[in-house]
């Protein structure tokens, strides 16, 4: 794990509590565990990292987004949308991939909604020329696909558009 992975999910961890987990992992199904750390000290944490890994440039943002994604843990997961959230004007059309990665195994509305709204439709918005002409085309294949969370990113973003 890198270290600024190891800072958030260690900070996570800490600001977790037992009952606000069980709390979680009950109303979200058994698809995710939780650290029980509140929304705020997510928030907080990725603000944390700002100010600490103050050399993130893009490459460093997604890897970062992804190395949090890939434990199948609430708080991580909504602190990749966090990060990505604070860095999308440094995200571009070629992003989109990752992102639909994530939507697809976004189990739960608690982190498909932000990401939808947060991530891919600022993202979107705010490409011009032929990068924006690549997402679009990434949205219509969105549109046609089985994943309904897919489907819901397209009709956001492009309602948007």
């Amino acid at each position: 794990m890198s270290a600024a992975g190891d800072f958030v999910d260690s900070a996570l961890r800490y600001e977790g509590d037992e009952y606000r987990a069980d709390d979680v992992r009950e109303r979200l199904g058994g698809g995710l565990d939780s650290y029980g750390a509140s929304v705020g000290a997510v928030r907080g944490t990725i603000r944390d990292v700002g100010n600490r890994y103050r050399d993130l440039d893009h490459d460093a943002i997604t890897a970062l987004s992804s190395e949090l994604w890939s434990a199948p843990v609430f708080e991580r997961r909504l602190a990749a949308i966090v990060l990505l959230q604070t860095h999308v004007r440094r995200l571009g059309n070629a992003d989109l991939t990752r992102i639909e990665g994530f939507l697809r195994e976004a189990s739960v509305e608690a982190l498909a909604s932000p990401l939808i709204d947060d991530v891919v439709r600022p993202l979107v918005g705010s490409l011009v020329g032929p990068a924006r002409t690549r997402a679009l085309s990434v949205l219509a294949r969105w549109a046609d696909d089985p994943d309904p969370r897919l489907r819901w990113a397209a009709q956001a973003a492009t309602a948007s558009a």
